[in-house]
């Protein structure tokens, strides 16, 4: 299941490098309206959003991880799992407001952004590598953004997965519009 991860987050890399990594930074940073996040929001979300999972993971490797009442009810845990891994498929149309601790930069995205989403995709993977006994264990944290949000550590990287793969096809469409408006 790991290796699953592991692949997919490097075609998800791969996808937004060979789509996008040839823009300027004007072209990353451009948005049809103030409604919509610009190419370069979206992965700087997706730095934000994965890297707000370290501390969570680190925190139950230290055994000071405290989850809510609420996780000690499988059925909530299965419940809260699949309902944020249905609401993150890249095929859902519908638009979602995130959470504030997730909100991208809401300035322009610097030049780096790059080798920032590089770097989070290999810290990513290594994460995903060290949590074998975690996920044998069954592993129940909660989300990052809301602490009554809980799911399986399994679930929580399918949802990351997911995730990825929803905003890389917000920016396709990002991509499809600008290009659409230069003609």
């Amino acid at each position: 299941m790991q290796e699953r991860w592991m692949n997919q987050i490097d075609e998800i890399t791969d996808a937004f490098k060979q789509s996008f990594g040839m823009l300027t930074i004007e072209l990353l940073n451009w948005k049809p309206n103030q409604n919509t996040w610009s190419i370069g929001q979206n992965l700087d979300h997706l730095i934000v959003i994965n890297g707000s999972y370290y501390p969570v993971i680190k925190a139950v490797r230290e055994g000071t991880y405290k989850l809510p009442f609420i996780a000690k009810f499988d059925f909530m845990v299965s419940f809260f799992g699949r309902t944020v891994l249905k609401a993150v498929q890249p095929d859902r149309k519908k638009k979602m407001k995130t959470f504030p601790v997730w909100e991208p930069t809401k300035s322009g995205i610097k030049s780096d952004i790059w080798e920032r989403f590089d770097k989070q995709q290999t810290d990513l993977k290594r994460l995903i590598q060290s949590c074998s006994d975690l996920l044998e264990r069954g592993t129940i944290i909660s989300s990052p953004a809301n602490r009554n949000i809980v799911y399986k550590l399994e679930t929580s990287f399918d949802i990351i997965v997911s995730h990825e793969w929803r905003h890389f096809e917000q920016s396709m469409e990002i991509e499809r519009i600008r290009k659409q408006k230069c003609l």
